[in-house]
C-alpha cells in the first residue's frame, strides 16, 4: 500500500480558510500565555533564575575575584 503525502491525505480540507469563531472572541497573546500559568506555581522561580544569571555575569567580569582566581564554580547535574 502506497503511503500518502500530507497534501494528498488532507486534500479535502487543506485549502479551506482558517476558522474564526463567531461565539468566542480571539484571545490576545497575553491571555493565551496565561493558559500556561500553572508554571507560575514555582513561586519565585523567575527571581531565582534572574539572581543566578546576575551572579554568573558578575563572576564572569574580568575584574571579579572569581574570574581572576579562576575559581568559577563548575556544576554537573546527573539525572537518574
Amino acid at each position: 500500500m502506497k503511503e500518502q503525502s500530507a497534501r494528498e491525505k488532507y486534500a479535502d480540507i487543506i485549502d479551506l480558510p482558517h476558522h474564526v469563531s463567531e461565539r468566542h472572541p480571539h484571545l490576545s497573546m497575553e491571555s493565551r500565555a496565561a493558559q500556561f500559568s500553572p508554571f507560575a506555581a514555582l513561586a519565585n522561580y523567575d527571581a531565582v533564575i534572574r539572581g543566578a544569571q546576575e551572579k554568573h555575569l558578575e563572576d564572569m567580569r574580568p575584574e571579579s575575584e572569581a574570574y581572576i582566581d579562576n575559581e568559577l564554580p563548575v556544576q554537573i547535574f546527573f539525572s537518574s
